[in-house]
């Protein structure tokens, strides 16, 4: 395998990570028409961020997939179907693929949440297994697939993110207090969809929050301001 690792965009990177996850969880299913995909891609369980890609925005990340060889198109019946090339392409276990998956869909995470949102796709004996597993894929001479993140404040453990989309930068939001990772690749329409659900997901909390800070300083007979 070349030392030369692809760089996917979020839907890119969220079709090849419904496939496997599909592979799994759909067995009968599988290999997946572009219908089931776009509903797979679009699911609000189980996704971080949740996209709206639509029908034609998936059917040209499964062209760039392809040419990269990362899946593989059949065809016969109604329609044509579609299935990953993964472990072949990346030289990596199932265990991995599944690691990396998981990373895919749901974004950052440690290696216990890894581990429980993994049981579908491969139950893993313990939190040890899934960071040797992660290791493995972190020092790989090839070139690395994940990384380890700086810890969070107040977080007790790292997460891994993978590196499929780029070597994530990590920015610092001015009186967050908390690092967010990104990753570099060309934003599509999907992708603009889910940085504003999630615009709309912070100021609903945001919102919360004031209100439960107002309903606090009422109680104790302060100012809110």
């Amino acid at each position: 395998m070349s030392t030369t690792l692809p760089v996917l965009s979020l839907l890119e990177s969220r079709v090849l990570g419904v496939l496997a996850e599909k592979q799994r969880t759909v067995p009968d299913s599988y290999p997946l028409t572009l219908n089931s995909l776009v509903s797979g891609c679009n699911q609000k369980s189980s996704r971080d961020p949740v996209i709206e890609a639509a029908e034609a925005e998936v059917q040209s990340a499964l062209d760039s997939l392809r040419s990269l060889s990362l899946i593989v198109e059949t065809s016969g019946g109604r329609a044509s179907r579609y299935g990953h090339n993964i472990e072949r392409v990346l030289h990596i276990p199932t265990q991995s693929t599944a690691i990396i998956s998981l990373l895919m869909l749901r974004g950052p995470q440690t290696a216990g949440e890894l581990r429980i949102n993994c049981e579908r796709l491969h139950k893993f004996a313990d939190i040890a297994s899934v960071e040797s597993f992660l290791v493995e894929l972190s020092e790989r001479e090839a070139g690395a697939l994940v990384v380890e993140l700086p810890r969070q404040p107040g977080s007790r453990e790292n997460r891994w993110m993978h590196l499929l989309s780029g070597i994530p930068v990590i920015e610092e939001r001015v009186g967050a207090g908390t690092a967010f990772p990104s990753q570099s690749g060309d934003i599509t329409v999907g992708e603009i969809a889910a940085i504003k659900a999630n615009v709309s997901k912070l100021e609903a909390e945001v919102s919360e929050l004031k209100a439960l800070v107002s309903k606090l300083c009422a109680e104790l007979g302060v100012s809110a301001s």
